[in-house]
């Protein structure tokens, strides 16, 4: 029996589809990369976004066809998904099942029927992941959400925080270091919320990553994603101190704009955020930042929107993820509004603030040009070996250059040209 994992998402949805990838071998299924071997087909989705949704429906005519020369096929819908989604897509998936339950999947599959939980647990975090992304490895610290943001199906699909206990996360980085992981992601839908009361005191996750960072090794550590209004002046002291966590930094803003932030329930403003992003870069010169932006919150109006430009030429990221509001069922903001910005404005929005960024990206590398960075190979592409700088910034050299060097390396390059979007390098004599 073999199966075939589709991952659509986060990286937390990345890490879950390891773990499926471990209780489906233990249950004796083999890994194809060819969809029509499959004999079960896992999806992992994310409901963040329609357009993530949508892909997920555009399955089921190929579905369909592979049944056609496999009845035998079955397949599995996890992941973050909305009871209005899952009523749906139960019509074309034989089980739509939640990630929480999948220690008990070959189970499931055998009394075909699903096993409903109780109340969110971080159990299956348990589960040792089957590791796909070498030399990257992700890290969960905690699961859900209690923000509430307005356009946020997050705390509605994963549950309210769960923290995992330090030695868990201690032991599992531990694991990963000595088996050659170099690139260590800790992961929390509010990463910096993080805190567990031991006996003697709560631990924060200013004093985790401590604790992360005095683990031996050669090794990074990154972490997604903070939230702005919980960010001490202690955690960046921890930050620009540490040995291993890396000058790189995702904050979202999400709108450049006071009233949309509001309506958002982002709680911070546009000034803290930049007094934030001020004592950062204070304390951190070469910190390299990205951030999220959503174009088109309903209502978001033309000075409002002017409000977000202004506020990407003003802190110059490195790298903006920018996306188009999309409504989903039952959050507050899919009630907002019945007149939604259309989406040729959204789309015309998104195209000037990726303007924006392309030029703020190009000159905030341009200043690594002829200089020698150490990166980290992992991938090789079309006879390029593929790598991200300790500051994430996507780096390309010709394979021929050194035949010794493979994924996994870290290598030092000087860099030749600077794009937008990455550096264009060649290999320094000594690694």
């Amino acid at each position: 029996m073999k199966y075939f994992i589709i991952t659509y998402g986060c990286q937390m949805n990345k890490s879950d589809s390891e773990r499926i990838a471990t209780v489906l071998e233990q249950a004796g299924y083999k890994k194809t990369f060819d969809i029509k071997k499959a004999d079960l087909i896992a999806v992992n989705m994310c409901s963040v976004r329609q357009s993530a949704v949508d892909r997920v429906y555009g399955l089921a005519p190929k579905f369909k066809q592979l049944k056609k020369s496999n009845k035998k096929i079955k397949t599995i819908l996890t992941g973050c998904i909305l009871k209005d989604d899952r009523k749906k897509f139960e019509k074309f998936f034989d089980f739509v099942l939640d990630i929480q339950t999948v220690g008990q999947w070959p189970e499931i599959l055998k009394a075909k029927k699903p096993i409903k939980i109780e109340k969110p647990s971080l159990k299956y975090l348990e589960i040792k992941p089957k590791y796909s992304h070498f030399p990257t490895a992700f890290v969960p610290i905690s699961i859900g959400c209690n923000n509430f943001c307005t356009y946020c199906v997050v705390p509605y699909t994963r549950g309210q925080e769960l923290h995992r206990p330090p030695e868990k996360i201690l032991a599992q980085v531990k694991d990963l270091v000595k088996n050659g992981f170099k690139e260590i992601w800790l992961l929390g839908e509010i990463v910096n919320n993080y805190k567990y009361k031991t006996k003697e005191k709560e631990i924060s996750f200013r004093e985790l990553l401590k604790m992360v960072d005095k683990i031996h090794g050669d090794y990074w550590i990154r972490f997604t994603s903070p939230y702005p209004k919980n960010f001490p002046d202690e955690l960046i002291e921890t930050i620009a101190n540490s040995k291993k966590i890396t000058n790189y930094l995702n904050l979202p803003i999400q709108s450049g704009d006071d009233e949309i932030l509001k309506q958002m329930n982002r709680n911070y403003t546009v000034k803290e955020y930049k007094i934030l992003i001020n004592k950062i870069r204070k304390k951190i010169p070469d910190i390299s930042l990205s951030t999220d932006i959503i174009v088109g919150f309903p209502k978001e109006t033309q000075r409002q929107f002017e409000n977000t430009k202004k506020l990407m030429e003003e802190i110059k990221f490195d790298m903006a993820y920018i996306s188009q509001f999309s409504p989903r069922p039952n959050t507050p903001a899919s009630f907002m509004d019945k007149n939604q910005i259309p989406k040729n404005e959204k789309e015309k929005r998104e195209k000037i603030l990726t303007k924006i960024l392309e030029q703020t990206a190009l000159k905030n590398n341009k200043k690594y040009e002829g200089k020698i960075i150490r990166a980290l190979i992992v991938k090789e592409n079309d006879n390029f070996l593929i790598g991200k700088s300790y500051h994430y910034k996507t780096i390309k050299i010709k394979r021929e250059q050194n035949k010794k060097i493979k994924i996994g390396d870290f290598i030092n390059a000087k860099v030749t040209r600077a794009l937008s979007w990455g550096l264009e390098c060649k290999l320094c004599e000594k690694n």
